[in-house]
């Protein structure tokens, strides 16, 4: 597919700030990616595939850089992500119409954004953080599967929907909990990105996409070795969550009920 110049370039700036925030916190940025990718690409069979394949460069560096700083048990992981896989291959290999697949999206972005804000104030809340609870192993099943089935579905890897709701049930350490988020983003996508090539729906343009890995690239490398608490990282993470919201709604009303155009 052709794209603009200077669209291209916007893109990429766009992604490679992105994959800076998101990669700080062990998300993958996939809901942004989305988010941008609405207002540049007509297909959501290529919104899918290139907000996926982005994803999943993203947090493979992390993951394995919680993995290297011991901040990874894969006992307490293993339920999330066991459950997650093949619903995350099932989700992405319904070949939804268009407009339903636009009216999850919407929903799915609004829901992120909204998210993102609520694990925001749940940082500013750190110093008061209170005991772990344990819960049993059927919860753990149950969060895995449902977001990794909602994961494959839109094209994202879930961890900005798990992270916040964890942290919220105050399930681990928020560090933990990050490295949890990486994994499971890493493994949800690479199970969507199998369910939309097994099923013919992964199209990934060359030009592009080659751009964006790179943007992402470079993005997640300078977001793992630099801590938010040296930028306004709460201010960023804020404006983030504004922009995915009403890009959520603007895919919801227009691309998906198109009930107005905007």
């Amino acid at each position: 597919m052709e794209i603009a110049t200077e669209s291209l370039l916007l893109l990429a700036i766009c992604f490679f700030v992105i994959a800076t925030l998101y990669s700080s916190v062990g998300f993958g940025g996939g809901s942004s990616y989305l988010a941008i990718l609405t207002l540049f690409v007509g297909s959501f069979f290529v919104i899918r595939s290139l907000a996926l394949v982005c994803n999943l460069m993203v947090v493979s560096t992390s993951t394995y850089l919680y993995y290297k700083n011991g901040h990874f048990e894969i006992k307490k992981f293993l339920p999330f992500v066991a459950a997650s896989i093949p619903l995350a291959f099932i989700g992405a290999s319904f070949r939804l119409e268009e407009y339903v697949f636009f009216i999850i999206l919407g929903i799915a972005l609004m829901t992120s954004a909204i998210l993102l804000l609520t694990q925001n104030v749940r940082r500013k809340k750190k110093n008061k953080e209170q005991a772990i609870k344990r819960y049993p192993m059927w919860v753990t099943v149950a969060l895995g599967a449902g977001i990794g089935f909602l994961s494959g579905l839109v094209g994202i890897g879930g961890g900005i929907f798990l992270a916040p709701i964890l942290n919220h049930m105050r399930w681990d350490l928020s560090i933990k909990i990050a490295a949890l988020a990486s994994f499971f983003i890493l493994v949800n996508s690479i199970s969507g990105i199998a369910g939309l090539v097994t099923n013919d729906m992964f199209v990934f343009p060359w030009k592009l996409g080659l751009v964006l890995l790179g943007a992402v690239l470079l993005g997640g490398q300078l977001g793992i070795r630099i801590s938010l608490h040296k930028l306004s990282g709460a201010g960023i993470k804020i404006l983030t969550a504004i922009l995915v919201f009403i890009v959520g709604l603007r895919v919801l009303l227009n691309n998906g009920l198109g009930l107005i155009n905007f």
